[in-house]
């Protein structure tokens, strides 16, 4: 079958198409024919080094597709159902293993196939970040950092649906207009005013909580837009880690710091079925806009990848898998 795989550290352009071997599915698995696979960030840290990854190696968080093969001991699914899951850096290939208990069904007339691929981490993510990194309140004022991106509009429209008011930062006004479309009260171009200024115009006491997964380049401005008591939640590295923080710092205005991680809050399959059931509740009765920004080719993950980081995408990338 074939796979996209890199076997050194570096740039998009390490990643080839190759030929590896056909996975089996052992017990409590299956193996699922995937129809497309999810770009994410974290594929990028695990490309360049950001984050550990075995050589030669391979990527990949989430795809939808077919089950095609059934372990012993599953009794939850059956060949031919379409699924979604949580993969294990593999799922930009034709083939993938995943335990049963982690592969959700769904009727593909209620979600289509790219939907289910595209709002599986992000969706889990934002879900998380709402609920369990910091509760989203009725009244609450919330700043999403990068409100136009794939995770920052899922968060948007989470928080709007849960009565919060929403301050988004984008770097354009097109982005501007897509993070207005997805719910924020009020939008603020980063490239042209100060973030924390423009917040404390807006909500002169700062927001209840941030999110911000630009990392590095938004951090300061993130904290200084918080009131007293704030809950500051960095979860992502788009822009690079965040430094070495002085704790000293948060407590002049007695700040809570959380750097949250998706899979610590979706240890057991209670809590993972939990969060991804209520973001395909949300999708199914739309609450939730999925945008498809575009799709990529499997022989073109290289291409995904420049564009993702290059920040020319405002939604959700996708590799179809031939």
């Amino acid at each position: 079958m074939q796979a996209i795989q890199f076997e050194q550290i570096g740039g998009p352009e390490v990643l080839k198409l190759v030929d590896v071997p056909h996975p089996s599915a052992g017990p409590g698995q299956v193996v699922v024919r995937n129809k497309f696979a999810g770009v994410n960030f974290i594929d990028t840290y695990f490309r360049s080094g950001v984050y550990p990854a075995n050589l030669p190696g391979t990527l990949g968080q989430e795809a939808a597709g077919e089950v095609v093969e059934i372990g012993s001991g599953v009794s939850n699914l059956k060949i031919g159902d379409h699924v979604a899951y949580l993969g294990n850096q593999d799922t930009y290939a034709q083939y993938s293993v995943t335990l049963a208990s982690r592969a959700t069904k769904f009727d593909p007339s209620e979600i289509s196939m790219e939907c289910a691929a595209a709002v599986l981490l992000q969706g889990l993510t934002a879900h998380t970040l709402v609920t369990r990194s910091y509760k989203v309140r009725s009244g609450d004022w919330v700043l999403v950092q990068a409100g136009a991106g794939g995770t920052g509009r899922l968060i948007i429209q989470m928080c709007k649906h849960l009565g919060a008011r929403v301050i988004a930062t984008t770097s354009n006004d097109a982005k501007a207009e897509i993070a207005r479309q997805a719910g924020a009260d009020h939008v603020i171009n980063y490239t042209e005013e100060s973030v924390p200024e423009a917040v404390l115009r807006i909500v002169p006491e700062g927001v209840h909580v941030v999110y911000d997964g630009v990392g590095k380049a938004t951090f300061s401005g993130s904290i200084a837009s918080l009131r007293r008591e704030g809950s500051m939640v960095s979860f992502g590295n788009a822009s690079g880690t965040v430094p070495p923080v002085q704790l000293f710092d948060l407590s002049a205005k007695n700040l809570c710091l959380l750097r949250p991680r998706l899979y610590g809050y979706i240890v057991t399959d209670e809590e993972y079925q939990r969060h991804l059931n209520a973001v395909f509740d949300l999708v199914k009765c739309g609450k939730l806009d999925i945008q498809i920004f575009k799709t990529y080719e499997l022989k073109d993950a290289a291409q995904s990848h420049i564009d993702l980081q290059a920040r020319k995408t405002t939604g959700k990338l996708l590799i179809s898998i031939p």
